[in-house]
């Protein structure tokens, strides 16, 4: 077992996490803005999405479709089918708000964190938020 003191452990958890603010350090560039798209409209279509967001950014409509599909892996938003002319289609939401999503993250984090480096970590973030 490695020990680390506090200062490596934030080291580590800046290099590793590279924490960009908000859930943008676990998601790509453009996952992030189907998301910021998506969590104020509750449930849209692919072909919206890639509406709203040509307008900010040269993108493809089947990327888009891709991200959502791994978005949808990855147990970030959900699916429905909506028939219609032409055939079917999907119809995604979100699972999550972003709060909820940012807490998940962090959660993640910690208890990664925890894992790795035990009883030092539990201890650094006792130190650090009593100050």
């Amino acid at each position: 077992m490695i020990i680390l003191g506090q200062t490596q452990i934030s080291h580590f958890l800046m290099k590793k996490i590279k924490l960009k603010g908000n859930f943008e350090s676990v998601l790509s560039p453009l996952e992030a803005d189907v998301l910021r798209i998506i969590w104020p409209n509750k449930s849209m279509k692919v072909r919206e999405i890639y509406t709203i967001l040509k307008k900010d950014r040269m993108v493809a409509l089947s990327s888009i479709a891709v991200i959502l599909d791994r978005l949808y892996e990855s147990g970030i938003v959900n699916r429905s089918i909506e028939t219609g002319r032409g055939g079917i289609r999907y119809l995604y939401f979100p699972l999550k708000d972003k709060r909820e999503f940012e807490e998940t993250v962090i959660e993640k984090t910690v208890n990664s964190l925890i894992e790795k480096f035990g009883s030092t970590a539990v201890s650094y973030f006792n130190e650090r938020f009593n100050k």
